[in-house]
């Protein structure tokens, strides 16, 4: 039973955070051999100031190289105002434009120099932009769990902000933890309240974990509905911009086996996997 699985592979939040460049042709001939095995969705990049994160400052080039002419999988990038959002729609091959907003208004302005007003300004404006040129805005809400920061946070101010941005008409929205302080009992609260109360919402869930607690969390969002889940292939990355130790990714493999358990296909092929789970030193040792 496929259960309407989808898995967005987050390479780009895999490798942002890897002091050394990795170089642009590796990173293409990588991301071709992913379009080969079935994930739903490759963030593949981000178009923002390549000071901040001088990684994914090759972005454009590696798209222009990605070949999309014999895969049904989606191309997502990254954008955090409305001068990254007009290079990323005038590409036909990205599908998806992610914008990282925050319930912590502390990592809001530490992610990327903004604040809660600002960020919605740039949503609308990027939102706009995505319907004119028939793209999808999808907004990741960080630190929807919690925060270090000790801002408040709770299942209400996240409500709160989902009803925001249904009101904008965005129909994409991933609860995200970067920095695995999500619990079980809170991962159950938000979804059990936000996929039964949005039925024209599409929710997804971004984890950063440990090796030792990530199958609870992803169960939670499971057992709450939660069909949409974001991970990297071996639980590499983390956030860059927490001011905190890095965590990694919740790790392919592992969302993978929790779903092999379950009885549920993911729809991936386990050749191409297996071939591109023996490239990925490839990024690593670079």
């Amino acid at each position: 039973m496929l259960n309407n699985i989808k898995i967005t592979e987050c390479t780009r939040d895999g490798i942002q955070g890897l002091k050394n460049f990795i170089p642009t042709n590796i990173k293409i001939s990588y991301i071709n051999s992913l379009l080969k095995t079935g994930f739903d969705t490759i963030d593949i990049g981000s178009f923002v100031s390549p000071v901040l994160i001088p990684q994914l400052r090759d972005t454009e080039e590696v798209l222009d190289n990605i070949d999309i002419s014999s895969t049904n999988t989606r191309l997502m990038v990254l954008v955090a105002n409305l001068k990254g959002a007009e290079i990323a729609v005038h590409s036909e091959k990205i599908d998806y434009l992610s914008f990282p907003f925050s319930a912590s208004p502390s990592f809001l302005k530490l992610n990327i120099n903004s604040n809660p007003e600002k960020a919605l300004t740039n949503i609308d404006l990027i939102h706009n932009l995505c319907v004119k040129n028939g793209k999808i805005l999808k907004v990741y809400i960080a630190m929807a769990f919690g925060n270090p920061y000790h801002d408040e946070c709770n299942s209400r101010i996240v409500l709160e902000w989902v009803d925001i941005f249904k009101g904008k008409g965005i129909k994409n929205i991933v609860l995200s933890d970067v920095t695995g302080v999500s619990t079980p009992e809170n991962i159950t609260d938000l979804y059990s309240q936000l996929i039964p109360g949005y039925t024209g919402i599409e929710f997804g869930f971004h984890l950063h974990t440990r090796k030792e607690n990530w199958f609870e969390k992803v169960d939670s969002a499971f057992e709450a509905g939660c069909r949409n889940f974001d991970s990297v292939i071996k639980g590499m990355g983390g956030c860059p911009m927490t001011n905190y130790e890095l965590i990694g990714n919740l790790d392919t493999s592992d969302l993978l086996a929790y779903l092999k358990g379950k009885g549920i296909s993911h729809g991936l092929d386990e050749e191409s996997f297996s071939f591109v789970l023996s490239r990925t030193k490839d990024l690593i040792i670079t």
